[in-house]
């Protein structure tokens, strides 16, 4: 009898108004090749416009979050084939959701990889997790955001040594530089990444969507940009429901119920 197929990415659903993808490829390292990125960006795509999912976590192994891209797979390409294939289009699909996404990360990020975690926005480390952008060394450079989130994350100097270096960093070392938001025992990288997420899961969805849009224009504009699409926020924010619900619930000293309206 034939073995059934295990799908190289999974989406699992752990909690109420919670989505968890989990990368599956256990014998090659979680190494992201063209099945994977186009399954994870249909699972991305997916859990966005699912209204029930109100944030989304990313996964791997215990051992290996992901190994970065397939070498074997583009060892013998062109550039030609390498533009035909569109990466760059699979991995903005992984950073578009408008729902918080959480990388909960065990073992190795490498490469894509690493480049896969800094999708998220917020980034739970096992303590021994560890991140780097190798590319350099097999005479490539990174291709899924590793020169530029990283720049933006870190900023100039320590993208320059992790980029040219293409050494590996703990999850210490990554937030101390300011990717990593908190390290955990290995055991607890999952709980905590879920606990979080139920935590922002239960907090009024259309804020936590325009805080996360807020701050991911801000990154690329002026200060003065930045201030007037905060204040259209807050203003936008005063047409909702969960607005009336949550001062409401303050001032009346309950628990509020926000519907996402």
């Amino acid at each position: 009898m034939t073995a059934p197929v295990v799908p190289v990415v999974l989406l699992e659903h752990p909690a109420d108004g919670v989505a968890l993808i989990r990368l599956n490829r256990p014998d090659a390292r979680n190494a992201l090749n063209m099945e994977v990125r186009h399954l994870l960006a249909k699972h991305v795509a997916e859990v966005t416009e699912d209204p029930a999912v109100r944030v989304i976590i990313f996964t791997g192994g215990e051992k290996v979050f992901a190994a970065g891209a397939d070498i074997k797979e583009m060892a013998e390409a062109g550039s030609i084939e390498m533009m035909q294939r569109g990466a760059l289009k699979l991995w903005r699909a992984a950073a578009a959701s408008h729902k918080p996404v959480i990388a909960a990360v065990n073992g190795f990020a490498v490469g894509g990889g690493c480049e896969l975690a800094m999708c998220a926005d917020i980034i739970i480390a096992g303590e021994s997790a560890r991140f780097g952008q190798p590319e350099v060394k097999i005479g490539i450079t990174p291709g899924g955001g590793g020169t530029q989130r990283l720049t933006r994350a870190v900023g100039k100097f320590n993208a320059m040594r992790v980029c040219l270096t293409g050494d590996m960093f703990s999850a210490a070392q990554m937030q101390a530089m300011g990717v990593v938001c908190e390290v955990v025992p290995d055991a607890e990288t999952i709980p905590r990444a879920l606990a979080l997420a139920q935590q922002i899961a239960e907090l009024p969805p259309l804020a936590v969507q325009q805080i996360k849009e807020i701050i991911l224009a801000g990154e690329d504009g002026s200060l003065d940009e930045g201030l007037r699409l905060e204040a259209k926020a807050i203003q936008l924010m005063f047409s909702s429901q969960d607005q009336k619900e949550g001062m409401a619930a303050f001032i009346e000293k309950r628990k509020p119920k926000f519907q996402g309206k």
